[in-house]
């Protein structure tokens, strides 16, 4: 306290010649209209470039919650959108009605992409969640635009995903206009093109048609959108389409993926190995 005191007295003067300099510009904006017009126009001004500055640094520091609750609420939607989708499937017979674990078989898991390439012959993906989150090998991955690939390796914390964008990678793929199935695979080059096979030439088919993915999955849900069909071509002697897909999925800017879980996977996989055992 000594010190404080000791202080002031040093620099009385100076404090002296504060007081008396700030009292003199109160005394002349409250005086004056021209100068209290100035300093309230001025004084607004850069008020409002600082509380523009203090929201952009605000809503920066909080984009990373903000898509984390959007995936959440996507996560939300997509189950039921799932849901109603095995529940009231449009091109079913009209007496056919979904059992409810199986229209309710597909559980999501949301996940972060911490790593990604799309300039390679063979892509991969790797995410935050692993075992510890339920994820296993050959679970499906979409994200919020469409489907993005398959889960092959795991760890507690950990998942690298096989992209569409593999040499290696299939799925078989439904035309939703003409509802012909077909086989989509990546050509190895442009990270945002595919090609559809096995389309037979006489369906009729139109640039812009939705290419999603058919029933014949275990892994994806059925309706997932891959892409939207950009060129159409056939070959001489060819009995099938020769078409080109523009994929849904953005890789370059994959942020936030969801992965499949099919509960009721294992018994179908169980069942049908059975068959195969016996041929």
């Amino acid at each position: 306290m000594e010190q404080l005191f000791a202080f002031i007295a040093q620099s009385r003067n100076f404090i002296l010649f504060v007081l008396l300099e700030v009292m003199c510009f109160y005394f002349i904006i409250n005086t004056n209209n021209y100068w209290s017009t100035s300093f309230f126009n001025t004084s607004n001004k850069y008020a409002a470039q600082l509380l523009t500055w203090s929201n952009t640094a605000r809503e920066y520091t909080s984009l990373r919650q903000v898509n984390a609750d959007l995936a959440a609420e996507n996560l939300r939607l997509r189950t039921q959108l799932t849901q109603q989708q095995q529940e009231r499937n449009p091109i079913a017979p009209p007496l056919y009605k979904a059992d409810s674990v199986f229209a309710t078989r597909f559980k999501f898991t949301v996940g972060k992409v911490v790593n990604n390439t799309t300039t390679l012959a063979n892509n991969y993906l790797t995410i935050d969640k692993g075992t510890a989150d339920g994820i296993r090998p050959g679970m499906g991955v979409i994200s919020p635009a469409g489907i993005v690939g398959r889960v092959r390796f795991c760890n507690e914390h950990f998942s690298v995903i096989t992209s569409i964008l593999h040499s290696e990678f299939r799925v078989s793929a439904k035309l939703a206009k003409a509802n012909e199935i077909g086989t989509a695979r990546w050509l190895g080059s442009d990270p945002t093109q595919m090609t559809l096979l096995d389309i037979s030439r006489y369906k009729p088919v139109s640039k812009g048609d939705s290419v999603v993915t058919s029933d014949q999955n275990s892994n994806f849900p059925p309706g997932i959108l891959i892409g939207r069909v950009r060129t159409i071509g056939v070959q001489a002697n060819q009995t099938f389409h020769d078409l080109l897909i523009d994929l849904s999925t953005n890789f370059g800017n994959l942020s936030y993926v969801y992965v499949v879980e099919n509960n009721l996977a294992t018994q179908q996989e169980q069942l049908e190995k059975q068959v195969d055992s016996e041929k």
